[in-house]
């Protein structure tokens, strides 16, 4: 038997009376969503210390279920050195940090997968341009977009949004950007600089 398969028989034997609800970063209560700990035999062999943490979860509506999940719910392990303190708060600090392990992704597509230039301080500089380069990309999607929009990668949003031809006209004594008439995504483009044009100007 697998680990994998140890761990699953090991959390279909969790009392229903170990499950502890969820939370948010608020506090809250996280709703359909349960953590608990594994302990027993299932750690036998493992790091002295070490926690197993389970969390099972509704699914989203249209999420596939894996065959490792159980009575509809998704199921997710973690595990952590970090003693006594509460699970639910272990398992939102996994949680939250899976944003950084997104952010870390995104700088990889943005140019942080390699340094391009032969001398330190040259990189330094290429460094500073991704990290302006990530700014703008975390920025930009809460304040600019919508919808599924926000959750577009790098890749999708050079594709869609960035490299979209356009024509930059004065008249005027007005700028007027002109899109391309049939590119797909022009309502998102459209609608990105119109939200932008309500904020405030810090000037």
């Amino acid at each position: 038997m697998t680990i994998t398969e140890a761990i699953h028989q090991h959390v279909l034997k969790i009392p229903e009376a170990a499950w502890t609800p969820a939370i948010e970063p608020t506090g809250e209560i996280r709703e359909g969503a349960w953590v608990a700990e594994l302990t027993g035999d299932v750690l036998e062999g493992w790091p002295n210390g070490l926690r197993l943490i389970v969390r099972r979860e509704r699914p989203h509506p249209g999420a596939q279920l894996r065959i490792t999940d159980a009575d509809g719910m998704r199921i997710t392990c973690f595990a952590t050195n970090t003693p006594k303190t509460p699970i639910a708060e272990l398992e939102l600090r996994h949680r939250l940090r899976a944003r950084a392990e997104d952010r870390v992704r995104a700088a990889r597509a943005t140019g942080l997968r390699n340094l391009p230039l032969h001398h330190t301080a040259q990189n330094q500089v290429w460094l500073e341009i991704v990290q302006i380069a990530l700014d703008l990309l975390a920025w930009m999607p809460m304040l600019a977009l919508t919808g599924k929009a926000r959750l577009w990668e790098p890749r999708r949003l050079r594709f869609r949004l960035f490299s979209a031809a356009t024509q930059l006209v004065t008249t005027g004594r007005r700028r007027i950007l002109r899109l391309a008439r049939h590119w797909p995504w022009n309502a998102q483009i459209t609608a990105a600089f119109e939200r932008l044009a309500l904020l405030p100007n810090p000037g």
